[in-house]
């Protein structure tokens, strides 16, 4: 099991002393520091910052810059800066101990269990409930207040989806069926040399389909090439590593099986009404 704690800065740091080389500096210990905040204060690797917990610098300590990571991204901090501070957990034990507790006797809320096969989670859940009573152990995934907020953008992602293809069915059979009309002679001139309402329809059909792969290629190949350029701009927008666009394969898929099937479907749907008029009516001028 590995146990690591993170410390966000809610009060300031007391003030920055000059990297040295000297003994007394290597001997402090050292603390990561996310990007944004080494950007923001001026921090290199090496350079000694004192820490408090509150903003008056009391008990405040002296740590070394080992290393300026990037923040894991998270969707429920977009548009907060993650001014934040790792420690190793002894030093932040040392910091946050209340005076007059014992060292070992400090109140943990939560731990984070990290699982060699992650599938086991569940289990794991029911056996730490079963031997450890007013425990809660819950996967990571399902944590309170962690997951319902995604549930209900996913859920209104999934709405907003709906709506739309729908939305967009309705267009798109309407603009068929004008298409179609503009073609009533062409199709009355098929029907009285004696084509059959079944080959003219599988015609069409056939069409329609390559109508509608083509026009799912091109819209999969703009999303591909716009990803990065969305990605990249909000991440500069909001100073953040989170990936807000990504086309997988799996998205790919229910496009094309979502888009091609519609669009055949809408062209057959238009021209089955114009079929059934007689050849001379559709081919008169």
């Amino acid at each position: 099991m590995k146990r690591g704690t993170v410390i966000r800065l809610i009060a300031l740091i007391g003030w920055l002393l000059p990297a040295t080389a000297g003994a007394q500096d290597t001997q402090l210990p050292a603390v990561l520091v996310s990007r944004q905040l080494a950007e923001s204060e001026r921090l290199t690797v090496g350079s000694v910052v004192r820490l408090a917990t509150d903003a008056s610098g009391t008990r405040s300590q002296e740590f070394r810059v080992g290393g300026i990571y990037e923040p894991t991204p998270d969707p429920s901090r977009l548009g907060q800066v993650p001014r934040a501070v790792r420690l190793h957990l002894p030093d932040l034990l040392d910091m946050t101990r209340p005076v007059g507790i014992p060292a070992g006797a400090e109140y943990i809320s939560s731990v984070n269990v990290a699982l060699v096969n992650p599938d086991d989670a569940h289990q794991f859940a029911r056996d730490v409930d079963a031997r450890l009573p007013g425990v809660v152990a819950l996967p990571s995934g399902e944590a309170a207040g962690s997951a319902g907020p995604f549930r209900v953008l996913e859920r209104f992602h999934l709405a907003i989806a709906i709506v739309t293809i729908v939305a967009a069915t309705v267009f798109l059979l309407a603009l068929t069926i004008m298409l179609v009309d503009e073609r009533r002679e062409t199709v009355g001139v098929l029907r009285l040399i004696g084509l059959p309402v079944r080959r003219i329809l599988a015609q069409i059909l056939l069409e329609g389909l390559m109508v509608a792969g083509v026009g799912a290629i091109f819209g999969l190949v703009l999303a591909v090439l716009s990803e990065q350029l969305i990605n990249q701009f909000f991440q500069w927008r909001y100073d953040t590593a989170l990936v807000f666009v990504r086309v997988t394969r799996d998205v790919a898929l229910t496009c094309v099986t979502i888009a091609v099937p519609l669009g055949a479907s809408a062209t057959v749907v238009a021209s089955w009404a114009l079929l059934r008029r007689g050849g001379l009516r559709l081919a008169r001028r």
